[in-house]
């Protein structure tokens, strides 16, 4: 059903009911790994969940609590520096995640359910804890949502220094990761490493199905709305794109294609953007396997071969 209203476009009510059964879902599945495995195990997986681990270990806070007092300003911040691309989605996605880790964590008392004077049962938390969230976090990005924390101080490092997302959100958690070894040992930290790079594989999967590329170059085709799907991806992704004029083999007729880069997490919010201004266009993704260049990974920090 499309509801639309005066000087507004039309709202899906069918997909923005599975928009939010989607988050609702992953966040779920990443909460179960964050109070059944990592913070039983005691492993920082990164992020806000690391710092929830570390500050309920220490003082005992519900991490759940912790994450939801880090994520809140945070979202805030992403407001003020991207506008509308830190909506209600987002707000719920980092909310969700942080109730949810409360409520499972506080009906299994944050115990887990492995020994862990076994070495081997906190390694198993480690892989189970990144198989949950990562597949927890890629369903949320497939809302065109995300769980906030590190993703949005990421994002703002990576407006105004040369460099990329990804590079800055794994420093940010690898900071957190080696901070909860000074905690909880070596051993832990080395584990919570395995957990981070399971959790980013699992994304990847989910996000974009198959693909372990970090980026996607999307080919748009429509014969009278690229110019609004232009403005959209630079309003609302935060990136160019270019033009191109070319004739249509079967009708012989002139066609407009737009060509975008966008990193994985961005896809379905593009997909959405094309899908909204015509209904009709014809899309075609690709893997991107390297991006160099504004905005991505800038060529003078490539090493020379």
């Amino acid at each position: 059903m499309l509801i639309s209203f005066d000087g507004m476009r039309q709202i899906d009510c069918k997909k923005v009911f599975k928009d939010y059964a989607r988050i609702i879902l992953g966040t779920f599945i990443a909460g179960c790994g964050i109070a059944v495995f990592s913070n039983p195990a005691k492993l920082t997986g990164g992020g806000t969940t690391g710092v929830g681990t570390i500050i309920y270990y220490t003082f005992g806070i519900d991490p759940g609590v912790t994450m939801l007092c880090i994520n809140i300003p945070l979202f805030f911040l992403g407001m003020h520096f991207f506008g509308s691309m830190y909506g209600l989605k987002v707000f719920v996605g980092a909310v969700m995640l942080s109730v949810w880790t409360s409520v499972i964590g506080n009906l299994t008392g944050y115990r887990g359910v492995l020994d862990y004077t076994d070495s081997t049962n906190v390694l198993i938390s480690a892989v189970c804890y990144g198989v949950l969230v990562g597949s927890g976090i890629g369903i949320v990005m497939r809302a065109g949502s995300n769980t906030g924390g590190t993703d949005i101080l990421a994002q703002i490092a990576a407006k105004y220094t040369p460099f990329n997302v990804g590079s800055i959100e794994f420093c940010m958690n690898a900071c957190v990761v080696c901070v909860g070894g000074l905690f909880f040992g070596i051993r832990n930290t080395i584990f919570a490493f395995i957990a981070m790079y399971i959790s980013g594989q699992m994304i990847n999967h989910v996000v974009v199905k198959w693909g372990t590329s970090l980026a996607k170059t999307a080919y748009i085709f429509s014969n009278e709305r690229i110019p609004d799907i232009s403005r959209r991806v630079i309003k609302e992704l935060h990136h160019g794109g270019t033009l191109f004029k070319g004739v249509g083999i079967y009708t012989s007729k002139e066609r407009n294609m737009l060509m975008v880069v966008v990193p994985n997490q961005q896809l379905t919010l593009l997909e959405e953007i094309v899908r909204e201004a015509d209904p009709a266009a014809f899309m075609f993704i690709t893997e991107t396997f390297q991006v160099l260049g504004n905005g991505f990974t800038p060529l003078n920090r490539v090493p020379k071969s």
